[in-house]
């Protein structure tokens, strides 16, 4: 929305664009707030500056908060205290999505109680809805896999999409696109990204740059573009569509500075695996991070996509890659107005927005320098994106993996183990040999790689080149191509490598996160059982960007991030145990060994594919019927209505309790006792497993006494509409590690008062019977990992009140005080390990009873024996706001407050 009526800092200027009246605001009108060149700023920092200027109303964005950003100190921005931001736009998938608008239909009903409009509850930015993670991989290899795949999905998640199609509406501002259309990221990407974006003003278009938060932590893809975003929990974004402003504390803005060229050989993929290691090494978490220098100068489009993509994995709120001529080319590459690019680079000159070779460097925090000429080829793994490990090094880090302790992340195998070797009987009589290390999935999959022509197209050359040597993917290898748009089919087929691809088993399998979201669906029954009785620790390899224990299949206990053409060259070996230097993939059809080198692509090969494949036609016409190219999707029944009607026997969409509890809650946690103590890097998938879901866990216990057979259990992910499924589905990952039960993997705890080893959910709900409040202990980086609001959801409606850790992801701690769930941090040094915590203490934790941002809380420890021991924690409740969402129970129950 437009403010005329208040331009405290006269910046509003009404002109003329190829005889189009427009209107913006001015950046240089601030100058004279600033003691050093404006245009020293990082482009991150002005584009929030521009937000604030144009959107400021004296009320939610105030003429102070404009001037403190104005004067941002690259040395000490955080002193600026908390930033409102509003973005332009809300992106969203549907595993997030459908329990956002789950939450707004609530929140209708509860308005409508109350005797207001429910309508008031209504998106106020555009919000778009990409149906991309619910697509799983059943079917594979074949060419009817993918229609399989998409008549499975629907019969799955008709509930689902029928909700989504009642929100598109019933909502204003709400657009779903819908499933096996491309994956949120790409579609944003190549299609739902403007750049510069505009309103209807009093008097012409105001324009102003792009800004999108989304329900998906890897939103930050779009940075790529040089529009600004990141990953925020569905409840922020719930907040966003309502009208609030996002806080967070002034970013420090890390500037990330390249050099020189990559090698021969060398993919984005490897790059963005290097940036992530050393960034996440450094510590960026709760920084901006801005690329800069000539390097970033030779790097296309794609690849600053692939690079930006990744920032939850190194930890920062994003990466962000300033608007150039590269930007502009894009744009034109997949198709967008001419006119509108024009406008693009006119709107970002005129506000000194737009980087050329010319521009000055801006003044960063700090800087860091990579020569992309030292990037070498690499993996990640086995359980940790930033976990990278050079290809040459590879035989070595795999066998150090499979020995080494699995509290050093390895498998802990004896030399004996390691050696095993068991078979895979088929059902037509023919017999595999399975090793440990064996590749038993292949998936090119993922945005993060599937958005990047360059190496989709190295895939398939190294197909090709395969198939006309005769090699072969072994059986026990599931193998699986799904693009992230329909677009990357199109030009696998112009440049003809789409049935080289298909030759290898890479069959397309549907258009969505698949693999990389834990959808990677069933193993072939002969393989699954070589596994599992055996006890085997065999291995995925997929082009994704998240390899956590447990994600991609529970079979699978090594998970390694990879460039599709070495997914492919993976899947050929069918083994992590092979030495590319001196091990041939196979033989040819004259019995003479094939090498990796021998059917690697050049650079030159693919950027000829890629002239020849590449039209922006390809996405005008895949883009021009996005909204009505799934005819099961047009065949849903439309519910009409304001407000939503529930079905009180489905396992889908159940009306959540989150609004029934709006009492503050106090200053005080009495006695309360610990539900769990974790170790480090507990990730977003640990607490909220999106996957599997386990046939005797609470979870599935749930769905069969509701009629539900295993075979239709469907996802975790695919059920986050039911706080049912999906409390009983928290702290349930199956590599999860709690040491109050020690020697147990899985969601487990000991019940205190009988000493009973319980599912945690089972213990929290005779916890609850007793009204006793719970407590979690953590270590470092509590929370990693995927934007997952049901993480801080399910540990609220388990009855958690504080979850005490040595530090948090940021997303994870937002969506903590989102719920109204306390976050606390040990002071430096301490942890529940030295504090010598052993679980079966109670905790007290005390409030200051003047709460600030930032404030020293007190926790009690009661021993059995009558022992008390005290310390002082933080509470990290970061701004003044938190401490608002925080004894308000939530910030949803905040916006239902203002409505009243």
């Amino acid at each position: 929305m437009e403010h005329t009526a208040y331009d405290p800092f006269n910046a509003r200027v009404v002109t003329t664009f190829e005889g189009q009246r427009v209107v913006y605001y001015r950046l240089s009108a601030l100058q004279g707030l600033r003691s050093s060149p404006l245009d020293r700023l990082p482009y991150a920092i002005k584009i929030l500056l521009e937000s604030v200027l144009r959107q400021v109303d004296g009320h939610q964005i105030t003429v102070d908060d404009v001037g403190r950003l104005a004067n941002w100190n690259p040395q000490n921005p955080e002193s600026l205290g908390e930033i409102p931001f509003k973005p332009a736009r809300v992106v969203l998938q549907d595993f997030t999505g459908v329990p956002a608008v789950v939450d707004l239909a609530t929140m209708r009903d509860y308005v409508a109680q109350a005797g207001h409009d429910p309508s008031q509850i209504n998106p106020l930015i555009p919000v778009d809805l990409v149906i991309d993670h619910s697509v799983q991989v059943d079917a594979f290899g074949t060419p009817s896999a993918m229609t399989v795949n998409i008549d499975k999905e629907f019969e799955r998640n008709n509930e689902r999409y029928r909700l989504l199609k009642w929100a598109q509406g019933a909502f204003r501002n709400f657009r779903a696109i819908p499933p096996d259309t491309g994956i949120v990221h790409q579609v944003n990407l190549e299609y739902l990204a403007s750049v510069v974006a505009s309103v209807e003003g009093s008097d012409g278009r105001v324009l102003f740059p792009d800004s999108v938060v989304g329900t998906d932590s890897h939103t930050t893809m779009i940075n790529g573009l040089g529009v600004l975003g990141w990953g925020v929990g569905g409840i922020e974004a719930e907040a966003n569509m309502l009208g609030q402003p996002l806080y967070f504390v002034t970013p420090a803005v890390v500037g990330f500075k390249m050099t020189g060229t990559l090698k021969e050989g060398v993919t984005a993929t490897d790059l963005a695996l290097t940036v992530t290691n050393i960034l996440r090494a450094h510590g960026v978490v709760g920084k901006f991070v801005e690329f800069f220098g000539p390097g970033v100068a030779q790097m296309g489009l794609a690849d600053r996509a692939t690079v930006a993509n990744m920032a939850p994995e190194y930890g920062a709120t994003m990466g962000y890659f300033p608007v150039d001529e590269e930007t502009l080319l894009y744009l034109k590459q997949t198709g967008r107005d001419p006119q509108h690019v024009r406008l693009v680079e006119w709107y970002l000159k005129e506000q000194g927005l737009f980087r050329t070779a010319q521009s000055a460097d801006p003044e960063y925090s700090e800087v860091i320098e990579l020569d992309l000429s030292t990037v070498d080829a690499s993996l990640a793994g086995p359980k940790r994106p930033q976990d990278r490990v050079n290809l040459s090094a590879m035989p070595k880090a795999f066998e150090d993996a499979l020995a080494a302790d699995t509290a050093q992340r390895g498998f802990g195998l004896s030399a004996a183990d390691r050696q095993k070797q068991v078979p895979v009987q088929w059902e037509d009589g023919s017999q595999e040999i399975l090793s440990q290390g064996a590749v038993v999935i292949a998936a090119i999959t993922s945005c993060t790689n599937t958005s990047n022509p360059h190496v989709m197209i190295g895939a398939g050359l190294l197909a090709k080149k395969a198939v006309q040597r005769g090699l072969k993917v072994p059986r026990y290898v599931k193998t699986s191509l799904a693009p992230g748009s329909r677009v990357v089919t199109e030009y696998l087929r112009a440049a003809g490598l789409l049935s080289y691809l298909s030759s290898l088993g890479f069959e397309v399998v549907g258009y969505g996160c698949t693999t990389c979201i834990g959808n990677s669906g069933p193993l072939p029954n002969p393989v699954a059982q070589a596994i599992s009785s055996n006890d085997m620790t065999v291995a995925a390899v997929l082009s994704g960007n998240r390899n956590f224990e447990g994600r991609v299949h529970p079979l699978v206990k090594a998970n390694y991030l990879a460039s599709p053409p070495l997914v492919v060259a993976y899947a050929l070996a069918g083994t992590m145990r092979i030495d590319w230097s001196r091990d041939p993939l196979g033989q040819d059809r004259e019995g003479r060994d094939v090498f990796l080198k021998d059917i690697w692509p050049s650079n030159t090969e693919i950027h000829e594919a890629l002239a020849q494949a590449l039209k922006p036609e390809l996405f005008s016409q895949q883009y021009a019927q996005i909204y009505q190219a799934n005819p099961l999707w047009n065949q849903l029944p439309e519910m009409q209505g304001d407000i939503y009607q529930w079905d009180a026997a489905s396992t889908y969409i159940q009306k959540p309790p989150f609004f029934e509890n709006m009492e503050s809650p106090g200053s005080v946690i009495e006695n309360a006792r610990i539900l769990a103590l974790f170790g480090d890097s507990v990730t977003t998938d640990h607490i909220s497993p999106a996957g599997n879901i386990a046939l005797n866990s609470p979870a599935g216990r749930y769905l069969q006494e509701h009629g539900v057979e295993p075979k239709d259990f469907n996802s975790y992910g695919s059920r986050r509409g039911n706080h049912e499924v999906m409390m009983r589905g928290t702290f349930a990952n199956i590599r999860i590690r709690n040491a109050m039960v020690p020697g147990t993997e899985g969601g487990f705890t000991q019940f205190i008062p009988t000493g009973d080893v319980l599912p945690i959910y089972d213990a929290a709900m005779r916890y609850q019977e007793a009204q006793t409040p719970l407590v979690v202990f953590a270590g470092k980086e509590y929370g990693t990992g995927s934007s997952r609001d049901w993480a801080a959801k399910g540990t609220k409606l388990l009855g958690v009140k504080a979850v005490i850790a040595q530090s948090f992801e940021r997303i994870h701690r937002s969506n903590l005080v989102g719920m109204g769930v306390l976050p606390l941090q040990f002071a430096p040094g301490e942890s529940w390990q030295s504090l010598g915590i052993k679980g079966d203490e109670q905790v007290t934790i005390t409030l200051p009873h003047d709460l600030a941002p930032g404030a020293a809380v007190t926790v009690q420890l009661t021993s059995p024996d009558g022992t008390v021991k005290t310390f002082t924690t933080t509470a990290r409740l970061d701004t003044p706001v938190d401490v608002e969402y925080y004894y308000n129970n939530g910030i949803l129950q905040t916006v239902l407050n203002q409505i009243q």
